[in-house]
């Protein structure tokens, strides 16, 4: 379980394929604090740290199924990749409730400077079917974009914008991510159960 929060962009060092796998090598400030098994947020997917060697970086393995509703194949070195570790149950929850679960990905349609923040609007796919399972935004509703917890400022049938701060423009990879870049999302998970249950009522 993560906040959503991010605790620094990681820079990925290698990409090596396995099969339908790929094995990811990166480096960030606290892998001296890591150990094999720890699960941890990378652009919003939960991933578990299988190498430390001991040069400063780590290595986890995203599978096939991971590949297909991420954009985790896209990476390359030299690629930022927002990380988080998992919440601790005595601290605060200063995002929301984000499983490590991606949902699907969307496309950055339009960056915009507003008075010292920038704008991201975002394009997904919002059929019927992932509609009815709560793949939607809601006004002033909880998304997250690539493992940042964000609060969604304008929300339409197949897109939506949010506002970054300063601070989160400059401490994750949306410093990089312009038009025709592709994200990850994972809607609120109180809305998934919602629609869940409002389906099985239906029925």
């Amino acid at each position: 379980m993560f906040s959503g929060i991010v605790e620094d962009a990681a820079r990925v060092v290698a990409v090596t394929p396995d099969g339908g796998n790929i094995h990811i090598t990166l480096a960030c400030p606290f892998v001296d604090e890591l150990r094999i098994d720890q699960s941890i947020a990378h652009n919003g997917v939960c991933l578990t740290v299988v190498a430390l060697p001991g040069d400063g970086t780590y290595t986890v393995t995203a599978i096939s199924e991971t590949l297909s509703r991420s954009n985790l194949g896209d990476l390359r070195p030299g690629d930022l990749v927002n990380v988080e570790r998992s919440m601790r149950l005595d601290g605060r929850l200063d995002g929301h409730i984000v499983q490590g679960h991606v949902d699907t990905t969307a496309v950055c349609t339009a960056v915009e400077e507003a008075d010292g923040s920038t704008y991201f609007t975002f394009a997904y796919d919002a059929s019927r079917e992932l509609i009815a399972k709560g793949y939607v935004t809601v006004e002033k509703g909880s998304v997250t974009v690539n493992g940042v917890s964000l609060t969604v400022c304008d929300s339409e049938a197949q897109s939506f914008r949010v506002a970054i701060i300063p601070y989160t423009f400059e401490h994750t990879n949306f410093c990089r991510i312009k038009e025709g870049s592709r994200v990850n999302l994972e809607f609120d998970i109180l809305g998934k159960y919602i629609a869940r249950i409002a389906a099985l009522t239906h029925d």
